[in-house]
């Protein structure tokens, strides 16, 4: 009869109960206050799925879910052919290239807060950069008072800060192909784009899913960098999900409503990467075949 080491689930278990208490009691907590009514610290109804009912028909969700999905697909639909552009334009090797990385890794380095001020500061018409010259150049900026103008520049400053990640993903895909792939391209003539669309893109097809599930779910998440510079403002067009609940649960203190939106919102990220993953799997086969 065989017999097996379980030594190694000892090794683990320091892991297990940290994740244990940092993750799945949170989450047992947030389940328990979602279906009841927390009048006072020592006093609580149970109402069963009422919350998440009166979560669901609350037409300000609608609104921030449907604000929420365009940023989302915009910032994918922008990074990730910028990073690709700029992965492939950097150096090989050298020391050129290990400055490369240097650079684009600053932005990454910064905290979340901290970019919110900066960008809050530099769209500033007054003493800000950015908009001092956009408005020099005749066009009328004002992210504290145009929601068009707030929308553009929380997306921006979330392109300027996120896109040097997918860089550095797609670099270090194009960096892990064979020179041989290349050599035998040259020897059949193949033009620049046969051999991006034939084998430096289907070789970077894993770290592009990596790329795309670690944006889309950081960018469903986005709270601080926005809530820095606008506040969710002007109005309500850049209050995302995450300032939303923060409301409730904060602002109103509706614990019950905000702990149910709490799992919605967890089952809405866990759905899409869920559909992303699948769909970029099923690319990938085809592809093959």
């Amino acid at each position: 009869m065989k017999t097996y080491n379980n030594r190694a689930w000892f090794l683990i278990l320091p892991v297990i109960i940290c994740v244990a208490f940092s993750a799945i009691m949170p989450l047992m907590t947030i389940v328990n206050y979602s279906v009841q009514d927390i009048i006072s610290p020592t006093q609580k109804v149970f109402v069963g799925m009422e919350w998440f009912k009166s979560v669901m028909r609350d037409s300000d969700l609608h609104e921030a879910l449907w604000r929420q999905m365009i940023f989302s697909l915009s910032v994918l639909a922008i990074e990730l052919p910028l990073g690709i552009l700029v992965a492939l334009a950097m150096p090989a090797d050298g020391w050129k290239a290990s400055l490369s990385l240097v650079l684009l890794a600053l932005p990454l380095l910064i905290p979340w807060n901290v970019v919110g001020t900066i960008w809050q500061i530099f769209g500033r018409s007054d003493i800000g950069l950015l908009g001092y010259a956009v408005n020099s150049m005749g066009v009328s900026y004002n992210y504290t008072g145009s929601s068009v103008d707030a929308w553009v520049t929380v997306l921006v400053m979330d392109i300027w800060h996120w896109t040097p990640l997918v860089v550095l993903l797609c670099y270090a895909g194009l960096r892990s192909i064979p020179d041989a792939y290349y050599q035998a391209a040259r020897i059949d003539g193949a033009s620049r784009l046969a051999v991006f669309r034939f084998i430096q893109l289907p070789k970077m097809r894993n770290v592009l899913m990596i790329a795309v599930l670690l944006r889309f779910m950081d960018s469903f998440m986005i709270y601080t960098e926005p809530f820095v510079l606008t506040g969710g403002g002007p109005g309500n067009a850049t209050t995302f999900l995450s300032q939303y609940l923060t409301q409730k649960a904060v602002g109103q203190f509706d614990l019950g409503p905000a702990a149910a939106f709490s799992l919605i919102y967890f089952l809405i990220i866990l759905l899409f990467c869920f559909v992303l993953y699948t769909w970029m799997q099923r690319v990938g086969t085809g592809d093959k075949k």
